[in-house]
């Protein structure tokens, strides 16, 4: 490794955790022509992310994508996306959503009018915002309807994706961006989850004012609470990039060997398939880290780190596009845009140039809020160092101990039992002769009324895990659903349950071999 890499790593690292980094200038100057340049590339960036990541989405759980695997792009590729599978772009007609409400009511929007807005939308939705928006939808709502104890998906990756607005609209003002985080984030996440787009979106703030990524990584990172699972995670990536500044490749398998364990999403824990916010944020950053500044590296290497590998590279190349503005993307990148950044993103009546024109808009809004100055040709961001957001901990004591598969139908009653202090249980409403039927199921544990869930057989209503129980009693626990209002056509079938005990769950170790 060279020195020199290792002096800087390090003396960031101290820097941000001794609050002394210089954001203590009184101002960072920029044209509102190369604002609006960053703005564009902000967006730009993460089509473009978005677009070359789409076709392995998925498809690497819990490995990374070899380098024999071709990750094709052209200049087609954004129009072929846009006419064939515009739901690819939920990143960031989910990040419209948000925007057109602080269009609609200001910058004071409260939680209550995003958390409407989302839950109504028209698009599909899966993972916490699927879980979030059935708790709006029956009175639970933000922070409520993000809360592990009500969304079991709490620690997945969806506000990640989606807080690049509350950065873009907050140049320079990491305070600003997190405070738009804080409404809007706990719609559908907390803790790890909430953390991931507090991160991101700091990053996104801080690409303004900041030419170097290694820096915005590292600054960024005094956002979140030191003690959190995230925070040690980036900071990990960090050490071991500097560590092998090279090979990415080895930085990921130590990412994986240490934080790769999912304990929370009920589809993730136990399989490799992983949504998680602070891994698949490990891989923005070792993209970021490892691409070092080229546009095309950056997003080759979040991609191939794989699991959600087409928000990773949006996020990265969304972060990247706001640090090097639209005009220093390289063109063989930006080409493809000119057939489509003047149509509307599905579910939405925003555009790509409309879009970056709102949100630059909303910039000098919030620029002028802060104490700076928007007015006139040249803007004025006052800095201020970065303040670490509230702690929060999900899953706290819960350790993952069983999967189990209960492949069964509900269409009276069912028992199970399991030892532990926790557990969720998958599922869906299975032949749905008519689409509007809603099912109702009692939930009894240890003998007792815990609830009774509704359950639509609308997929966009849908609940997105059907049972869940957490923070019980550690030891034995017996679990009765009873259908209450059978319907012909319509039943509940019953999939993975995943338990929780209140202790890692100790590996079995081989036979002592004899000699």
């Amino acid at each position: 490794m060279k020195p020199y890499r290792f002096i800087r790593a390090w003396a960031v690292l101290l820097a941000v955790a001794l609050g002394a980094f210089p954001l203590r200038g009184e101002s960072v100057k920029l044209s509102r022509d190369a604002l609006l340049d960053k703005t564009r590339g902000g967006w730009a960036g993460q089509v473009i992310g978005c677009t070359f990541g789409g076709p392995t989405e998925f498809r690497f759980q819990s490995t990374f994508i070899p380098d024999y695997q071709p990750l094709a792009w052209n200049d087609d590729a954004p129009r072929w996306w846009y006419e064939n599978a515009p739901g690819l772009y939920d990143d960031v007609y989910m990040d419209l959503t948000f925007v057109e409400i602080l269009e609609k009511e200001g910058l004071d929007a409260p939680a209550a009018s995003f958390a409407k807005a989302f839950a109504t939308a028209s698009y599909p939705l899966w993972h916490a915002n699927q879980a979030a928006r059935y708790n709006i939808l029956h009175g639970i709502l933000p922070p409520d309807s993000g809360h592990w104890l009500n969304n079991p998906h709490a620690d997945d990756i969806d506000f990640q994706i989606e807080a690049d607005f509350a950065g873009l609209m907050s140049p320079g003002l990491p305070a600003a961006a997190t405070a738009f985080c804080d409404r809007v984030g706990h719609i559908m996440n907390s803790g790890d989850g909430w953390y991931g787009g507090v991160y991101i979106a700091t990053m996104y703030a801080l690409a303004f004012i900041r030419d170097d990524v290694h820096r915005i990584v590292a600054e960024a990172l005094a956002a979140i609470p030191a003690e959190t699972d995230f925070a040690r995670t980036i900071r990990d990536v960090i050490r071991w990039h500097d560590e092998n500044p090279s090979d990415w490749k080895e930085t990921w398998f130590k990412v994986q060997k240490t934080w790769g364990e999912d304990i929370g999403c009920p589809d993730g824990v136990f399989t490799p398939f992983n949504i998680d916010a602070k891994i698949n944020a490990a891989w923005v950053v070792i993209g970021l880290l490892y691409g070092d500044g080229d546009f095309g590296k950056t997003l080759e290497v979040s991609a191939r780190c794989g699991d959600d590998s087409d928000c990773n590279p949006a996020s990265a190349g969304g972060i990247l596009g706001t640090m090097l503005g639209y005009r220093r993307i390289p063109a063989g990148w930006t080409r493809g845009l000119a057939a489509v950044e003047d149509r509307d993103f599905a579910f939405t009546t925003l555009s790509l140039r409309e879009a970056a024109e709102l949100i630059f808009k909303h910039a000098l809004q919030v620029i002028e809020r802060s104490g700076g100055a928007a007015a006139s040709a040249e803007v004025a961001i006052p800095v201020r160092p970065i303040e670490p957001v509230r702690l929060e901990r999900n899953f706290e004591g819960h350790f993952p101990s069983e999967r189990r598969r209960i492949n069964a139908v509900l269409e009276n009653e069912y028992s199970f039992q399991f030892d532990g202090i926790g557990f969720a249980l998958n599922g869906e409403v299975v032949k749905k002769a008519d689409p509007n039927i809603v099912l109702s199921v009692e939930v009894e544990i240890d003998g007792r009324m815990a609830d009774v869930v509704e359950l639509p057989a609308e997929d966009l209503i849908r609940r997105e895990t059907l049972f869940w129980k957490y923070r019980l009693a550690p030891g034995p626990h017996r679990v009765r659903l009873k259908l209450l209002n059978p319907r012909p056509g319509a039943a509940v079938s019953l999939g993975d349950l995943v338990v929780y005990g209140d202790k890692p769950k100790a590996p079995k170790g081989n036979p002592t071999k004899s000699h």
